[in-house]
């Protein structure tokens, strides 16, 4: 059955398209039109311009494009949706955003104190990956699913955990909380590992985990979160079987399997960007040990 029948509003979700574009405007009135108001600001860079309108775009693809009700109706869904959320744009949006402006925030008293606590690396890779398994837990889950306020305070958190959990990988601002070297690879491999768990059990569990995908009273319970009272109203709805072929064990299997293929190809990524900067780096140091070869500095 085609999606179409929940109507424009469940599909496209027109009010948060706004708010997404009111948020790139302000991004770009703050960076360029009125950066002068800040003495440390400098000029937006290309990178930075294309980072931040990916980062608006892939927010929007999770939560207001028709992904966002394909994962009130199927589970692999869902999982897509929470891989783009935690793996892909907390690294982004740190690099978007630039320095100068990065350094404002933390100036103000409250937000330095949180982030002085919550991006020190071990509390920061504790605390998301916890949350996470926590999430998946099937009671916790269908609670989550079913509940506005849950649904929304929960991702909420679990987005900002895992900005806390990059910003040690991937932030240039703050010093004191970066990891580098072989560090920075344990830190990686600790945090695919942490996560392995909760994948697993998705994956190699042979029956249906989450009645919200399940039972179809909370399933028609969890589309409220996103489609209008009224149009649901109007349908006639057995289950996630009327959009899929999949069976819900499959679905759940296909779901665990995509998010930690996306976790593994992120992580990949970064991996290769570390071990690129050792390169990089050997390779001034060994020019810089020939140079000074050649060159001898004159005895006085």
């Amino acid at each position: 059955m085609s999606l179409d029948i929940f109507g424009f509003r469940a599909l496209w979700s027109p009010f948060f398209f706004i708010f997404v574009l009111l948020v790139t405007a302000g991004y770009f009135l703050l960076t360029t039109k009125y950066n002068h108001v800040f003495k440390e600001s400098k000029p937006l860079t290309k990178s930075q311009t294309i980072l931040f309108v990916l980062v608006m775009v892939l927010i929007y693809f999770v939560k207001g494009s028709p992904l966002d009700l394909m994962g009130h109706l199927m589970f692999y869904a869902h999982m897509i949706q929470m891989s783009v959320l935690l793996f892909i744009i907390p690294p982004i949006l740190i690099t978007a955003i630039p320095v100068w402006l990065w350094e404002k925030i933390l100036s103000m008293p409250i937000i330095k104190t949180v982030f002085a606590f919550f991006t020190r690396p071990i509390i920061a890779l504790v605390l998301f990956n916890v949350t996470f398994s926590l999430y998946h837990i099937p009671f916790i889950f269908d609670l989550i699913k079913t509940t506005m306020l849950l649904h929304e305070t929960y991702t909420g958190l679990l987005f900002l955990l895992a900005l806390f959990m990059w910003w040690p990988l991937v932030n240039k601002i703050d010093k004191n909380r970066s990891i580098v070297g072989l560090k920075k690879v344990a830190y990686i491999f600790a945090s695919g590992a942490l996560i392995l768990p909760a994948c697993a059990l998705i994956i190699f569990n042979d029956s249906p985990m989450y009645a919200a995908y399940s039972d179809p009273k909370l399933w028609a319970k969890a589309l409220t979160l996103c489609v209008p009272q009224s149009t649901l109203a109007s349908l006639d709805l057995s289950g996630p079987e009327m959009f899929t072929s999949l069976s819900l064990v499959h679905d759940q299997q296909l779901g665990g399997v995509l998010m930690k293929i996306i976790q593994e190809i992120v992580y990949g990524i970064v991996l290769a960007r570390v071990f690129f900067e050792w390169y990089q780096k050997d390779q001034e140091e060994t020019d810089a040990e020939k140079l000074k070869a050649y060159h001898p500095q004159p005895v006085e």
